[in-house]
C-alpha cells in the first residue's frame, strides 16, 4: 500500500561493520533529512523500511506497521491507506520545518516482496520463503530460494530451499578454484546430499534479501493496498540524495 506525497528511498547493503543508526532508521547515511523522516514515521508508531530520493525530487517513503500494535481503522498487519495519509501529513509538516527541499512526497508500504535489512528483520519473518542474493557467487550462483530459519548453532541464518531442481544442478562436485575460496564464502554449504537441503549465511555475506511475493487469490488483503501522494513548494536539486 502506498501514500503519496512529494519525496525519497535508500537502498543499502548489509555491511560487516554496519554504522550505529536510530532504531527505524532506513538504510543509508543518516543524513539531517533522513533524521527528520526516522523520527517522525517511527513517532507516529510505524517502522521505517526504506527511503528513495530520486533525482527528479521525488521522496518516497516505504513504512510498515509494527508487529503486535494496535491501529486505529483495523487492517491487521497490514498497512493501509489510512496509515499513509497520516504519515505524509505528518511528514509534509515535519520537512517544512526542517526546510527540506523536495518535488513530491510518496509514502507507501514496503510491497509483497518487502526487503529485509535489519536483524530484526529475518527475526520478524523467519518461516517464511525469501529471496537471498549473496555478495559472491556459491556454486556458481549468488540468487537463493527457501524458507528463512536460524542457522542450528544459532550462528546466523539459514534457507531450506525451494529451488530443489536448479540447486542440485550446481550442486555437484565443488572445483579447485571454488575450494579455494575462504572470505566471503556462506558458512554451510548446500548440496544435492545435505539432508534438507540446508544452505546456511551470516548477514555479512548478504547483498539483498527480500521476501517471496505470495499471490492469494481468496481475498486475503494485500500488504501494498494502496498509495498516497502530496505536493509540495520546496524544490531539490536533481542527481542529490540528502545533505
Amino acid at each position: 500500500m502506498r501514500a503519496g506525497g512529494h519525496q525519497g528511498k535508500a537502498t543499502g547493503r548489509v555491511q560487516r561493520t554496519p554504522r550505529p543508526q536510530r532504531i527505524g532508521a532506513a538504510a543509508g547515511p543518516l543524513t539531517p533529512w533522513r533524521e527528520t523522516v526516522a523520527a517522525t514515521v517511527t513517532g507516529l508508531g510505524y517502522e521505517l523500511v526504506d527511503i528513495e530520493r530520486v533525482p527528479a525530487g521525488t521522496l518516497r517513503v516505504f513504512i510498515d506497521r509494527v508487529p503486535g500494535r494496535s491501529y486505529a481503522g483495523g487492517g491487521g498487519e497490514f498497512v493501509t491507506v489510512e496509515d499513509c495519509e497520516q504519515v505524509t501529513r505528518q511528514l509534509q509538516y515535519a520537512l517544512e520545518v526542517d526546510a527540506v527541499a523536495y518535488t513530491r512526497l510518496e509514502v507507501s508500504s514496503p510491497g509483497l516482496d518487502r526487503p529485509l535489512r535489519r536483524e530484526a528483520d529475518y527475526e520478524r519473518f523467519a518461516g517464511q520463503e525469501v529471496s537471498v542474493t549473496l555478495k559472491l557467487p556459491f556454486q556458481g550462483r549468488k540468487v537463493w530460494k527457501g524458507v528463512l530459519g536460524r542457522a542450528a548453532q544459532g550462528a546466523g541464518w539459514c534457507l531450506v530451499l525451494s529451488e530443489h531442481k536448479a540447486a542440485a544442478k550446481k550442486a555437484t562436485k565443488p572445483t579447485a578454484k571454488a575450494a579455494g575460496k575462504t572470505a566471503g564464502a556462506p558458512a554451510t554449504a548446500a548440496s544435492a546430499d545435505d539432508a534438507g537441503r540446508v544452505l546456511g549465511f551470516t548477514l555479512d555475506e548478504v547483498r539483498e534479501a527480500r521476501l517471496v511475493p505470495v499471490v492469494d487469490f481468496k481475498g486475503r488483503p494485500s500488504v501494498d493496498g494502496g498509495r498516497v501522494e502530496a505536493g509540495a513548494a520546496g524544490s531539490a536539486a536533481p542527481g542529490v540524495d540528502g545533505g
